[in-house]
């Protein structure tokens, strides 16, 4: 095992002149408390690491190698599992601008009767022809997550991939999976519970109003315009650049999910292959309403309570931390294998990458929080 350091030089005078060596020293550290934490879990799971701020001037990356087969390197390919769910409700977002979907419409407008009927029976009743495009967004539709909520046999989707990596998942089988196995939790927009079912069906309600393949939908909307040319949708799509390196290997043990079909479950809910550059390309065009307007952005943070200090809006994340000064909140998304893509606007932060570790979803968090307050005291105490 190994770390490797890439680093640029300092890119640009910062607004606020802080001192180079302040810089550096701040480098150290968060790069040192990013090491420990990949270290530290004794899973299998090469990390990536990207810090970009305009107002420090800094840009920088590392990757920590626990790969027992393959070197790992900061501007590799990776998974971004859930964060995928993003980059669909940001194509959502471009439909809607465009005129040709409402968030406040009926799924049943855009699909098909046989995805639609049985779909949502809660306590007797029908709500199937009462979900709408924001419930399906911010998770209030009430729909169970085939992902990861369990039958009663205590068997869910993700027991099955890892059971069967060779088994092929299409879209509309998850969603069938759902309906045929699962109960919903509550009714629309009464309640919030996460579901990657939700995001199979804002996929092929794109795909049913632009008549197109979402992975096309994708590149002709997100992927060419902001240039991220090592992206692409896993299974279906390739990205303009041919990468030397393959995408990072995902471990479950010893089963290399990497190499295993059965990831193709994921599809609209965060089947994206991406790096580190072109993910902080895309949060880039987000915040500086290059891709969707400002007025549609603030539609997007429809939030819905997740729990303390954290809400979900449109393909959201926002962390409101509790006993902590609201210059620390940000905005972005997770992902269940330690991915992370998150803003910190107080002090002008992008934080990018992945512990690449199955069903790790506290530590990158708490890594962001000890990373701002290392920041913050850069901006107390680092000006020349």
């Amino acid at each position: 095992m190994k770390t490797i350091l890439f680093i640029l030089p300092f890119m640009m005078m910062s607004a606020n002149n802080y001192s180079q060596p302040a810089i550096e020293k701040t480098r150290k550290k968060i790069f040192s408390s990013f090491e420990k934490m990949a270290m530290r879990n004794k899973k299998i799971g090469s990390s990536m690491l990207l810090i970009h701020s305009d107002n420090l001037g800094i840009h920088w990356k590392t990757s920590v190698d626990k790969d027992p087969v393959a070197d790992v390197y900061p501007d590799q390919p990776y998974h971004f599992a859930s964060i995928g769910k993003t980059i669909t409700s940001v194509a959502i977002a471009i439909l809607y601008e465009k005129g040709m979907i409402d968030f406040d419409e009926l799924i049943s407008r855009y699909l098909d009767e046989d995805i639609v009927n049985g779909l949502h029976i809660y306590e007797g009743r029908n709500y199937s022809g009462e979900i709408r495009v924001k419930h399906l967004l911010n998770h209030t539709s009430g729909l169970a997550d085939y992902y990861t909520d369990k039958t009663d046999d205590k068997v869910s989707v993700m027991d099955l991939m890892i059971k069967d990596p060779d088994y092929f998942w299409t879209p509309v089988e998850t969603i069938h999976w759902t309906k045929n196995n699962l109960k919903p939790f509550n009714t629309p927009g009464k309640g919030f519970h996460y579901s990657d079912t939700n995001y199979q069906l804002l996929g092929l309600i794109i795909e049913s109003i632009t008549g197109r393949s979402m992975h096309e939908v994708l590149s002709e909307y997100i992927f060419d315009p902001l240039g991220m040319n090592d992206t692409y949708q896993l299974f279906y799509s390739e990205p303009r650049n041919k990468n030397p390196q393959p995408m990072v290997n995902l471990y479950h043990d010893s089963l290399n999910l990497s190499k295993s079909r059965s990831i193709s479950l994921d599809w609209a809910g965060g089947g994206i292959v991406s790096t580190s550059e072109d993910m902080l390309k895309f949060i880039k065009a987000i915040r500086q309403h290059t891709i969707i307007s400002e007025e549609t952005f603030g539609l997007m943070k429809d939030w819905a309570r997740m729990g303390p200090g954290l809400y979900y809006g449109y393909g959201l994340m926002n962390f409101r931390f509790i006993l902590t000064p609201e210059k620390y909140d940000i905005w972005g998304n997770s992902g269940s294998i330690g991915a992370f893509m998150y803003y910190n606007p107080a002090m002008d932060i992008y934080m990018i990458g992945s512990f690449h570790k199955l069903n790790f979803h506290a530590p990158p968090v708490i890594f962001i929080v000890r990373t701002l307050r290392k920041f913050s005291k850069l901006c107390r105490n680092g000006i020349e």
